[in-house]
């Protein structure tokens, strides 16, 4: 149990995550929500034709290398023409994969910032919200751009999963039966691996997911902190536009300059951070294919294997090793996402908070005020 709120909280997954999802969730039910299941339901067409797609490149790709294994140019010239049709359906289902995510994004984005700005609005809570003493300021950064990338993020994550895993099952099985078994004799034994090609493929996608996890599990908190500055550095510049008519704006200025500061910080421990996620995931996608062909290489030598059948597998086992490190490629973007997720779900809490509690006049001011409006949200 102690484990499972580690991995909770070093995901970022906490109590204005679950109030982000509380709202966000509400886009997919109600009277309209069947425009939007419809198109889903394309996107996942879409998804299975591109798995059928990939799995048929991948049955030429053995065609083609065993055709020029044989030296055969007739054969060749045949798998020449097969690709032409095979390429161009790749590339239709792309874009048609593209304009489904981008089309359910647009809408899920314009459903939340209109839920997030009539909340803001509603019994003046963008004047009662700039008295608030704690860490939900900048509502306008967290409608405009934290929505955006809330939004954006879980389409495609969910695409990205679903293609990963129908890739995963698909290609297992090409592996299985390409790669077959592994007979190796040593030390006086014989060793028999049975599809030892998945085996491989999971080991490896399994060592690099860890080391992501442990490498990345600051980001989170990182992606958090450069929104916050940035958020704040907009917030300082715009003080000094609507300052702009007074003799003394020098405090402004200096704010200004140390909020920028703060913003060059910030992505400094983001570069640093990325330095070290992008050693994990370059690292895995350039050595991939080389421990592919290095493990076919004894099955080549020894005759079982044909040239074509050690394409054909090099490129199955690059496609499970990728499904199965489907973390480690978007975890950068998966904590972008969380962190986006629990800013917008911060500044929810806060505005319900506004809205419980009773409202009397600031004599100051003339603004209509909680009872206790300095108090921190948490």
């Amino acid at each position: 149990m102690i484990m499972y709120h580690e991995l909770l909280s070093t995901l970022g997954l906490n109590s204005y995550f679950l109030r982000f999802w509380q709202c966000a969730s509400d886009f997919w039910r109600g009277p309209s929500a069947w425009k939007i299941w419809t198109l889903n339901v394309f996107l996942i067409v879409v998804v299975f034709l591109g798995l059928l797609t990939q799995y048929r490149l991948n049955v030429w790709n053995r065609d083609f290398f065993n055709a020029l294994e044989r030296r055969d140019g007739t054969a060749i010239g045949e798998q020449a023409l097969v690709f032409v049709p095979l390429a161009l359906s790749s590339i239709a289902l792309a874009i048609l994969g593209v304009w489904g995510r981008m089309t359910t994004q647009r809408k899920w984005r314009e459903w939340l910032s209109r839920r997030l700005i009539e909340q803001w609005l509603v019994n003046e809570g963008y004047r009662r919200h700039t008295l608030l003493i704690d860490d939900h300021q900048t509502p306008e950064y967290r409608i405009a751009e934290d929505a955006r990338v809330a939004t954006d993020a879980p389409v495609d994550f969910a695409v990205g999963l679903l293609t990963a895993l129908l890739s995963a099952l698909t290609f297992i099985k090409v592996l299985w039966n390409v790669g077959g078994d592994l007979d190796i004799n040593a030390f006086g034994r014989h060793l028999n691996f049975p599809g030892y090609l998945v085996i491989a493929a999971i080991a490896y996608a399994t060592l690099t997911t860890a080391g992501m996890l442990v490498i990345g599990r600051r980001l989170v908190r990182v992606f958090e902190g450069k929104n916050q500055a940035e958020a704040e550095l907009r917030r300082s510049a715009a003080r000094i536009r609507e300052n702009a008519l007074q003799d003394n704006n020098a405090g402004d200025c200096k704010e200004l300059q140390a909020s920028l500061e703060h913003v060059i910080a910030r992505w400094r421990d983001l570069c640093w951070q990325l330095m070290q996620t992008t050693l994990i995931s370059h690292g895995s996608f350039l050595l991939a294919p080389g421990v592919a062909l290095t493990l076919c290489a004894p099955k080549y030598l020894a005759g079982t294997m044909s040239l074509g059948e050690v394409t054909q597998a090099a490129a199955a086992f690059v496609i499970v090793q990728a499904a199965f490190n489907w973390l480690v490629d978007n975890y950068p973007r998966f904590a972008d996402w969380v962190s986006s997720a629990n800013r917008v779900g911060s500044l929810l809490i806060s505005l319900d908070e506004l809205n419980r509690q009773p409202r009397t006049l600031d004599a100051a001011t003339g603004i209509s005020v909680t009872e206790d409006h300095t108090s921190a949200v948490r």
